[in-house]
């Protein structure tokens, strides 16, 4: 199993859902985040103040997913948040060692 971390922009996250859906991910953890990448931040100005932002809004996708549903949910989900503009995300991708469902004490994949 793989642990699939991702950061996007949040205006692409319905379009990274209904994808992952498509594809037979059948959960998601979504959490509004705030960071920076390469791009450190940027300048807005509001009502003719200009402001600093050091950390730019993002959403973070966790999934666990079968290894051989990894690779595909990888390449799924990058070309449905990808904008081709600087901060489009990251995508992480880690080794999981179990995984077990509460309710029906499954285990492994079928706890997915």
């Amino acid at each position: 199993m793989k642990l699939i971390i991702a950061a996007i922009k949040p205006f692409k996250l319905e379009e990274v859902r209904e994808a992952l859906t498509a594809i037979g991910v059948q959960g998601l953890m979504v959490s509004e985040v705030k960071g920076y990448g390469r791009q450190a931040g940027h300048t807005e100005i509001y009502r003719g103040a200009e402001y600093v932002v050091n950390f730019v809004p993002k959403i973070k996708i966790e999934m666990v997913v079968s290894d051989d549903l990894a690779e595909q949910a990888v390449e799924t989900l990058a070309s449905a948040a990808r904008t081709g503009s600087i901060g489009d995300g990251k995508i992480f991708t880690l080794n999981v060692e179990s995984a077990q469902r509460v309710r029906t004490g499954e285990t492994g994949d079928e706890a997915l």
